[in-house]
């Protein structure tokens, strides 16, 4: 029996999304899953003209796309008020319905949903919100995790300040997100026993408590009931020696405390080809690892690395989520 196609989300139109979506689907076409993308087509369209690349295919299922022809992206249009909105909501509703295997979504602008009255921090919480209902057997999160050859490493707090995360980090919060990682990792990763490890907060990972004491009054009671459930777990470690390359070799997924912790290292490793993993969620879904580039936008420069590197990881993930 075929696999369902993933569903593209079209991202904002007026950033690169169109662009990298046609690039991710040339680049990919005789040996990648089926695709099919939700949302406007007009952008795509334009976006081919300007690229010299076929233009995109308008179908009304996803199971249309896999006798559409290769060379050709699908596209199903999802009208609504907000087409950034619309396209992710008819991709979420497709991969609930098992119509699509998982959801790969391009980059959108914050800022501008902001500006329609988006309610929430990013993209990562806007799907959790989406998919609540859902029935779910399995720790839900939603938990971030950045993914690139070499390093996944997922955060415990996400889209806030600096100042803000230290203050809501809690025993709880390390726990949920350790839990979800674990679970994750065994599922979607197909690794039988998870290797976790927990990054430190402060200088040294707060050397005894001389340089703070979230470390022992935060963190190590987390790993005491973690180890308590059988989790393989190490830390807190030094957070300027966990990612080198011998580090990194003892572990499988780095938990990390708030934002930049967990991209700086994915990004220093793999700039073009890291990949967005939200966690805990009952669909698949990934991500490129970077903004709209509006000020590339248009140009038929833009970089479509990361974007096919979440395909091939989504593809990956859908496909361990259907083993029995």
């Amino acid at each position: 029996m075929a696999r369902a196609p993933l569903v593209l989300t079209l991202g904002d139109p007026d950033g690169i999304g169109p662009e990298i979506a046609l690039k991710a689907h040339a680049a990919i076409q005789t040996r990648g899953p089926r695709l099919v993308l939700t949302g406007d087509p007009a952008p795509l369209e334009a976006s081919a003209r300007t690229l010299g690349l076929p233009p995109p295919v308008l179908v009304k299922t996803p199971g249309e796309a896999r006798g559409a022809p290769r060379d050709r992206l699908a596209v199903l249009p999802a009208p609504g008020s907000h087409p950034v909105l619309a396209s992710i909501e008819k991709a979420v509703e497709l991969a609930l319905s098992g119509e699509a295997g998982g959801i790969v979504t391009n980059p959108i602008s914050k800022a501008s949903l902001y500006e329609a009255g988006f309610g929430f921090p990013g993209h990562t919480e806007y799907l959790a919100h989406l998919t609540a209902s859902a029935p779910m057997e399995s720790p839900r999160g939603p938990v971030m995790m950045l993914a690139a050859p070499g390093l996944r490493t997922v955060l415990v707090t996400i889209h806030q300040s600096l100042k803000s995360a230290i203050e809501n980090l809690t025993p709880d919060a390390v726990i949920h997100t350790a839990r979800v990682t674990h679970h994750a990792l065994k599922t979607d990763f197909a690794i039988a026993s998870p290797r976790l490890a927990l990054a430190g907060l402060n200088p040294h990972a707060g050397e005894g408590g001389a340089m703070g004491r979230e470390e022992t009054e935060i963190l190590q009671p987390a790993l005491d009931v973690l180890r308590g459930e059988g989790l393989d777990i190490s830390g807190p470690l030094p957070p300027d020696t966990m990612f080198h390359s011998e580090a990194r070799a003892k572990y499988d997924a780095a938990i990390c405390l708030y934002h930049d912790q967990g991209l700086i290292p994915v990004k220093t490793l793999d700039f073009h080809g890291g990949v967005n993993v939200t966690l805990g969620l009952p669909i698949v879904r990934t991500s490129p690892d970077h903004g709209t580039a509006k000020d590339i936008a248009g140009k038929g420069v833009a970089r479509a690395d990361s974007l096919i590197a979440a395909i091939h990881l989504a593809a990956e993930l859908a496909a361990n989520r259907a083993r029995p």
